[in-house]
């Protein structure tokens, strides 16, 4: 991770699971996980793979984009603290988040030495390009290493939203529903998340692209 921006990933988890008062039981009941990989991830002793980070953020109703949030705010999903007639003004909303918490926001211009990242189970990382806040979008490079896979177990993965990536170097083979695709450099998906989906590098190289993954609240 980058040295101050991002706390370690267990740490906000953790952080946001206290805040809405659930245990780390029924947490780890309601992911479909162990209490002691939980307790692992928290801990900073494993890191989750991008289907349990997933599920985890689903059961606390947070999103994956406040995980890279430092401030106290990242608690809870952004979503939550503007009312419904702001929520329908996404520019304004936006404006106004900016100026109650200018930190917030990343760019508008974010070199590559600039990114905060995370460092994820399976061979994944992410690196987070760029945040206009009070938005709810995840804006990232993602980086699948050799071997590589979105869920380590094999299976598929669904979360709330839309997603849109477009590969840049390497092959991914993405799994969606019931057909599989192999993606190189130039080609694009969009999906609704909520369809079962799974990401793997079979290759040698290294495989990268860039995503936008759109929370429907």
């Amino acid at each position: 991770m980058s040295p101050a921006a991002v706390p370690p990933v267990g740490a906000r988890i953790r952080q946001a699971r206290l805040a809405k008062g659930v245990s780390l039981r029924a947490l780890a009941r309601d992911v479909g996980v162990s209490a002691s990989l939980v307790s692992q991830i928290e801990t900073g002793k494993s890191q989750p793979s991008v289907s349990t980070l997933y599920a985890i953020t689903t059961v606390l109703g947070i999103s994956v984009e406040s995980l890279f949030d430092a401030g106290e705010a990242a608690a809870v999903s952004p979503v939550a603290a503007v009312s419904p007639a702001a929520a329908q003004a996404p520019v304004l909303r936006a404006l106004a988040a900016f100026a109650a918490d200018p930190g917030r926001r990343i760019g508008p211009v974010v070199t590559p030495g600039e990114r905060d990242v995370l460092e994820l189970d399976s061979g994944v990382v992410w690196e987070r390009l760029g945040h206009v806040p009070g938005t709810d979008v995840d804006f990232l490079q993602v980086t699948y290493r050799p071997g590589g896979a979105s869920s380590g177990s094999g299976g598929l993965m669904r979360h709330a939203g839309t997603e849109y990536g477009c590969l840049t170097s390497g092959e991914l083979v993405l799994t969606l529903g019931f057909e599989e695709y192999t993606l190189r450099p130039g080609d694009a998906v969009c999906f609704e998340s909520t369809t079962p989906h799974r990401y793997r590098n079979d290759g040698a190289e290294p495989a990268v692209g860039v995503w936008f993954v759109f929370s429907d609240t």
